[in-house]
C-alpha cells in the first residue's frame, strides 16, 4: 500500500491505518530507534508510541514523506526515552554525532533560527552535495550509524567517511555564515 492509501486511511479514521503502517514501515523505525537506544523493550515502546501520535494527532495536510514524518517522530521519542532512562547521561555514539554537527553552526544560528528553518538550511545545503556525501551525512546524523557501518555500507574506509563527513561538516559551517548565520 502506498504512502498516499495510508494516509487516507488515517484521514478516515480505519483502524486499519496503524496496521498498514506498521507493516511498511516497522523495520526502519525499528532500526531508527535501535540508533539510539539499545533496549529491545525501549525501541518498540517508542515505536508503538510514535504510531499511537500519528492516530492521535491531525496529519499535516501534507507531511512531505510519511516515511520521514514517521522516522522524524521516532527518532524525536528514542532521543527522549534516552534522555529519560540515563538522566542525561547518552549513549556515546549519539553524543560524538550530535556534538560533531553542533560544531558546525554557529551559536547565534542556533538562537535565530527554529528548528524548522535550521532543518531547510542545512536541507538546502544537502541539495547541492553530491549523492555520496549526502547519503554519508543523512546516515550519519538523521539515523545515528556509526562510521563502521557508514564505511560497510558504501564499501569505502572508515577513515575516508571520517574525512566526507569532517569537510561537509566544514562546509555547511561555510555555507550557513553566507546566508549570515555567523558568532560575529
Amino acid at each position: 500500500m502506498d504512502d498516499h492509501m495510508i494516509l487516507e486511511l488515517f484521514r478516515n479514521r480505519d483502524e486499519n491505518a496503524i496496521a498498514e503502517l506498521k507493516k511498511k514501515y516497522d523495520k526502519l523505525c525499528t532500526y531508527v530507534a535501535g540508533n539510539i537506544l539499545s533496549q529491545h523493550e525501549d525501541i518498540e515502546e517508542c515505536v508503538n508510541s510514535a504510531y499511537f501520535d500519528v492516530w492521535n494527532n491531525k496529519l499535516p495536510d501534507d507531511p512531505g514523506s510519511l516515511k520521514t514524518y514517521l522516522c522524524r517522530i521516532v527518532k524525536n521519542k528514542a532521543i527522549d526515552r534516552l534522555k529519560y532512562n540515563s538522566a542525561e547521561k547518552r549513549s556515546p555514539q549519539l553524543t560524538v554525532s550530535l556534538d560533531e554537527l553542533a560544531e558546525c553552526i554557529p551559536a547565534r544560528a542556533e538562537e535565530e533560527l527554529s528548528a524548522a528553518q535550521l532543518a531547510a538550511a542545512i536541507s538546502s545545503f544537502l541539495r547541492e552535495q553530491d549523492e555520496l556525501r549526502r547519503k554519508v551525512f543523512v546516515r550519519r546524523y538523521w539515523y545515528g550509524d556509526a562510521l563502521g557501518r557508514i564505511a560497510e555500507l558504501y564499501g569505502m574506509n572508515e577513515k575516508t567517511v571520517a574525512t566526507y563527513l569532517y569537510r561537509t561538516r566544514e562546509k555547511l559551517k561555510e555555507y550557513l555564515r553566507k546566508e549570515g548565520y555567523d558568532d560575529e
